[in-house]
C-alpha cells in the first residue's frame, strides 16, 4: 500500500506549484468566456489538476537509479491481452466454491493490481461526463489515449531518460484503465444527482459576469499595461529616445486611439468583456477617453517619474526657488496620497473614480446571460 501513498504524497507536495503556473492562464480564461470566476468551478477544476497529477506520479514513482535500470533483465513488454484473467484464475487462492478464498483473494496483486487500474480511471470518466459533458464515444476515446500515453511513458524508459522501461508496458493496463473511464461515465448519475449540472454553472457565471470585479478590471488591465510595454519597445527600436516620451506616445495609442477606433474596447478590456460607456450607457466621445485615461496614466501612474525629475532640477534653483519648490513638492505628494486613498475607497465601495466622473465614462460588463441558455 505504501507503493501506492508515496506517489500520492508527493502528488500534494507539487500540486501547488502546478496550480500556480495553471492559475493566470486559468483565470484570464474564465473572465473571458464567463466574466466570473465561479469558486465551485474553479474548486472541480483544480481537484481534477490535482487527480492528474496523482495519477500521472502513480505511473511512474518510484524511480529507480539509472544504474539499475541499466542492469534489468525483466521482461518489459506483454502483449497478451486478458493475461490477468489466466494469472488471476491459475495463481491466485481463488476458488470459486470454496468461500473463505473471496477475502484472501483481494489482498492478493492478481486482484488488486487489476482492480487499482479500473479504479486509476475511474474519476477520469466522471469528470469528463460531468463537467466537461463528454459523450460515451469521446469518454471512450479519451481514457483509451490518457492510458496510452501512461503506458508509453512507461514503455519509453520516462520519454528517455532510463536506458531502458523500468515498468512494465502490459496491454492488459490499457484495457483496464479504458474500462475504468467507461465506469465512471456509466456512474456518474449517481454523483451528479447531488451537484449542480453543467447548465447551472454557466448560468450563475453568466449572472455573476454581469458585475465588474476589482480582479477581472485589474486583468484588463494588466494586459493593456503589458501591450504598452510592448509598444514601449516598438517606439525604442524607432529610434525614439525619450522614455517618457516612448510612454506617451504607447499610452495614447493603446488608451486613447484604440478605444476611439473600437467603441469603447481597449484591448484588455476587449478580452474581459468590459466596454467604455457614458453615465447614459452610450459610446464615448474621443475627448473622453483622453480626460479619462489621460488623467489616469498621464498623471497618476508616472507621479514617481515626475517628482525624480523635479528633485533632479533642484541644483539649478536658487535658494529661494527651492524653498518654493519644495512646498510645491510636498503639495503634490499630499495631493497624490488622497488621490491613492480615494482610490481605495471607491474600489471597494463599487463607486465611480473621480476621473471617471471627471470624464462621464465607466465600465460596462458586455457579458450575456442569455449566451447560457444557447450552450
Amino acid at each position: 500500500m505504501s507503493a501506492y501513498i508515496e506517489p500520492i504524497r508527493f502528488a500534494f507536495l507539487t500540486f501547488p506549484f502546478i496550480a500556480f503556473l495553471f492559475t493566470l492562464p486559468y483565470i484570464f480564461h474564465q473572465y473571458h468566456k464567463y466574466g466570473s470566476v465561479l469558486f465551485f468551478r474553479v474548486t472541480i477544476i483544480y481537484s481534477f489538476i490535482l487527480y492528474l497529477t496523482c495519477i500521472y506520479f502513480l505511473v511512474i514513482l518510484p524511480l529507480p537509479s539509472i544504474e539499475s535500470v541499466r542492469n534489468m533483465t525483466t521482461e518489459w513488454v506483454q502483449l497478451v491481452p486478458f493475461a490477468f484473467i489466466r494469472d488471476f484464475v491459475l495463481k491466485s487462492s481463488f476458488i470459486w466454491d470454496d468461500p473463505s478464498t473471496y477475502l484472501e483473494v483481494l489482498k492478493e496483486p492478481y486482484f488488486y493490481q487489476a482492480f487499482y487500474n479500473i479504479l486509476l480511471t475511474l474519476p477520469f470518466g466522471i469528470y469528463l461526463r460531468y463537467y466537461f459533458n463528454c459523450s460515451f464515444k469521446k469518454t471512450f476515446f479519451c481514457t483509451f489515449l490518457l492510458t496510452l500515453f501512461f503506458e508509453l511513458t512507461q514503455l519509453s524508459g520516462l520519454y528517455g531518460i532510463y536506458p531502458r522501461p523500468y515498468r512494465l508496458f502490459d496491454v492488459d493496463d490499457l484495457f483496464l484503465n479504458t474500462l475504468g473511464g467507461i465506469i465512471g461515465y456509466a456512474i456518474t448519475p449517481i454523483f451528479s444527482h447531488f451537484l449542480p449540472n453543467r447548465e447551472k454553472l454557466d448560468t450563475l457565471s453568466y449572472i455573476k459576469g454581469k458585475r465588474i470585479s476589482v480582479l477581472r478590471r485589474g486583468m484588463a488591465v494588466w494586459i493593456d499595461l503589458f501591450l504598452v510595454s510592448l509598444l514601449t519597445t516598438l517606439f525604442v527600436m524607432l529610434g525614439v529616445e525619450n522614455i517618457f516620451l516612448q510612454y506617451v506616445f504607447s499610452v495614447i495609442v493603446i488608451f486613447m486611439i484604440v478605444p476611439t477606433v473600437r467603441k469603447g474596447y481597449t484591448c484588455g478590456k476587449k478580452w474581459m468583456n468590459i466596454k467604455i460607456v457614458t453615465i447614459n450607457d452610450e459610446v464615448p466621445c474621443w475627448y473622453q477617453y483622453f480626460i479619462r485615461y489621460g488623467i489616469l496614466y498621464l498623471f497618476l501612474l508616472p507621479a514617481p517619474y515626475y517628482f525624480i525629475f523635479f528633485v533632479s532640477l533642484l541644483n539649478h534653483l536658487s535658494r529661494h526657488l527651492k524653498l518654493v519648490f519644495w512646498i510645491v513638492v510636498l503639495g503634490f505628494l499630499f495631493f497624490s496620497c488622497i488621490m491613492f486613498f480615494h482610490f481605495l475607497i471607491t474600489l471597494f465601495t463599487k463607486k465611480l473614480f473621480w476621473y471617471e466622473k471627471m470624464s462621464a465614462t465607466k465600465n460596462s460588463s458586455t457579458i450575456e446571460v442569455e449566451e447560457c441558455e444557447e450552450s
